[in-house]
Formats: C-alpha cells, sequence, structure tokens
C-alpha cells in the first residue's frame, strides 16, 4: 500500500506516528510531500488531495471529532446534517462555526480524530434537540456499541436528570430512526403501541396501535414493485384479521409528526363510533362461502 491509499484509509488524514507504524519512512514521507502525493497540514500531521474536511479541520485544531459531527464514522443515525463542526479540544479556544464540547471521559477512536462512541453520545444528549439526540442513541444501541444503563451510569445527579429521561425513551429494538420516532411521538399522545408486533396471518408489522391499528413506516425500498406488491397483499390480511392499517413515510414521521399522530387518533375514533360498519350493512347481507 503505498502512502495515498493509507491516507485515504484513514479520511484523508494521519499523525506521523500512525504512518510511521504503518511502515512509512521520514525520507518516504519527504518525497510523497515534495511530489505532490501528500501534503504536510502542520507539524505531525499529513493529508491526501481528497481528505475529509471534518477530519482535516479537527487536526488543524487539534481536536476531535464529537456530538453529531462524529456520528457518520460510527454508523449513527441523524435526523439533520450539523451546521457547524462538533469538535472537544484540549485548548478550548472559541473557533468560528464551531461548537464546543467539554473533556472527554473515554478511549478516542484509534486511529481517527473521533471521540469514542459514548463522549459522542454523553455530548449529543447534553447539545442537541430531544429527538436529533434519541435516534444516535437509539442507533447505537441497535448496533449494541452500548447499553443505556451504561450511560446513566455516566450521567448521574439532578443536572442530568432531562437527559437521562430521553435514554427511557430508547427501544429494546428498532431498525430504523422512524420506528424510534413514531413510537415516541404515539406514546406521548396516550396511545397504546407494540413495536415489531407478530400479527397472525400478517406477519411482522412495525407498529400495532391500541391493539386494532397497524401502522407501517415506510423507507425507500417500499417503493420497489415487488415490496408494493407484498405490502398490499399485507394490507388485505391484516383487513381479513379486522385490523385496518395506515402507512407513512420520512417525511410524515420526521417533518409532520403532529399531522401523522392527528390522523392515527382519527381513524381510532371512527373505529370506536363504528363508522367502520354502517348499520345498513345488516348481519347476514354477506353471501355465504361456497
Amino acid at each position: 500500500m503505498d502512502i495515498n491509499e493509507f491516507l485515504r484509509s484513514r479520511h484523508g488524514a494521519a499523525r506521523t506516528e500512525t504512518l510511521r507504524k504503518a511502515g512509512f519512512t521520514q525520507r518516504a514521507l519527504a518525497k510523497a510531500v515534495s511530489d505532490g502525493t501528500a501534503a504536510r497540514l502542520h507539524r505531525g500531521v499529513y493529508t491526501s488531495g481528497d481528505a475529509d474536511p471534518d477530519v482535516v479541520a479537527a487536526f488543524r485544531a487539534d481536536g476531535v471529532l464529537t456530538c453529531i459531527s462524529a456520528a457518520r464514522f460510527y454508523g449513527l443515525w441523524t435526523l439533520e446534517s450539523a451546521e457547524e463542526l462538533h469538535l472537544s479540544c484540549s485548548t478550548g479556544l472559541a473557533r468560528r462555526r464551531v461548537a464546543h464540547h467539554g473533556a472527554r471521559q473515554h478511549p478516542d477512536h484509534p486511529y481517527l480524530p473521533v471521540a469514542g462512541v459514548a463522549d459522542v453520545l454523553i455530548h449529543a444528549l447534553r447539545c442537541l434537540p430531544e429527538l436529533d439526540a434519541l435516534v444516535l442513541v437509539q442507533s447505537a444501541v441497535s448496533l449494541a456499541l452500548l447499553s443505556t444503563d451504561f450511560l446513566k451510569s455516566r450521567l448521574p445527579g439532578n443536572r442530568n436528570g432531562r437527559v437521562r429521561a430521553t435514554l427511557d425513551a430508547v427501544l429494546p429494538r428498532s431498525d430504523s430512526l422512524l420506528e424510534v420516532l413514531a413510537h415516541t411521538h404515539f406514546t406521548r399522545a396516550g396511545l397504546g403501541v407494540q413495536m415489531h408486533a407478530d400479527v397472525p396471518e400478517v406477519g411482522e408489522v412495525d407498529c400495532l396501535v391500541n391493539e386494532c391499528l397497524i401502522v407501517e413506516l415506510d423507507g425507500g425500498t417500499h417503493l420497489e414493485g415487488k415490496q408494493v406488491k407484498k405490502d398490499q397483499y399485507r394490507n388485505n390480511a391484516a383487513m381479513r384479521m379486522g385490523l385496518l392499517s395506515l402507512r407513512y413515510y420520512y417525511a410524515d414521521v420526521v417533518h409532520h409528526p403532529e399531522r401523522m399522530v392527528a390522523e392515527v387518533k382519527a381513524v381510532l375514533r371512527n373505529r370506536e363510533v363504528g363508522r367502520y360498519a354502517p348499520a345498513r350493512y345488516a348481519p347476514g347481507w354477506v353471501p355465504p362461502s361456497s
């Protein structure tokens, strides 16, 4: 592997110490700089031409990426992209368009200027809006990177009461950020919700609300032809079982949750007052099965 390939495997930047351990001599580093293969960011750090700008910014600030700026390095879900860089810096000096976070309690990423996942989540819980922080934590738990009990043990005292309450909304299992958000919105609206409920003849559904209404949360794959047909047959099976079904998409759950909850409540009210069983269809009108 040449130095450019190695740097790309490190998101385009690495410390001299890391490069030396990988077998690159000082002479090789000097040659890479002279022929334009690599650049010297400052003392102790080399970069490639296509280096990740956030990684470069962290090295330049002598800090590490954390909170929402570190999420992608661990494969964590996010609702919004960060407008400013979130860093934990040894100097703590103010910089434009940088959100500064406190000290770190756990080991950093082994080779990138990125905080350890526990510190990333602790910083996010204290910094981001509740739902933004919740989806980061939920994805970390779903990936088995850590547990909510571990995070709670690192967030003691009254000052952390609010963030510990956010951790209580984390689900034991969630396959997408839509699930944790929908569960949160439905439960806070006073609805009974079973996630990943196994419904006879239908299979596993995303949400079963008040034991009578199936709510499915559709991502991009549900727009494919075969999946659409499968979903329609599942809807038919649900109707045969006496269950109603609603479907929502990313924009509904993330950007219009109030409208989604209002629609779910409207359907439940209509069911409660019998609007799905008009009186003119008296018992016995359905022809017998042949």
